[in-house]
């Protein structure tokens, strides 16, 4: 056999194996599939990414529970430790550690949060704040280059 006549062979060989199978055919099952993926993606995006509300939220958590309060309201918060009472301060949508009992006092020096995802800490109280909710700005929390 010749070069020509094998590349010829071997060209009809892939031209007669390029026809789609019959078992490789779209079937009903899954055309539902891929609407219902696609369904999925969009109600994700529109929870994620739509417009909505909730504010956002002070959430605090100590040593004897966790709780929640909305940063529109103005108060002051006792909440138990191990070393005594930390003293958080909600005022002017803002949240901080007014007072504490730890040693060092870095929770009270690292001053307000205001936005939603910050945090601040008093390890060696064992209390946590922190703020939820949607951004009221609408942009995003960081980006990377």
């Amino acid at each position: 056999m010749s070069m020509a006549e094998a590349v010829a062979r071997a060209d009809a060989d892939v031209r007669a194996d390029a026809r789609p199978a019959a078992h490789m055919r779209l079937k009903a099952l899954d055309v539902v599939i891929a609407v219902a993926a696609a369904a999925l993606v969009a109600f994700t995006a529109v929870s994620a990414y739509g417009p909505g509300g909730g504010q956002a939220s002070a959430v605090i958590k100590g040593r004897d529970g966790e709780w929640v309060y909305p940063l529109s309201t103005d108060r002051e918060l006792r909440i138990a430790g191990p070393f005594g009472d930390t003293i958080i301060e909600i005022s002017g949508k803002s949240l901080r550690v007014a007072d504490s009992p730890c040693p060092n006092k870095t929770c009270v020096a690292a001053g307000s949060i205001d936005r939603t995802g910050q945090w601040l800490a008093c390890l060696p109280n064992q209390v946590i704040a922190r703020i939820e909710g949607r951004r009221e700005d609408g942009g995003v929390d960081a980006s990377a280059y």
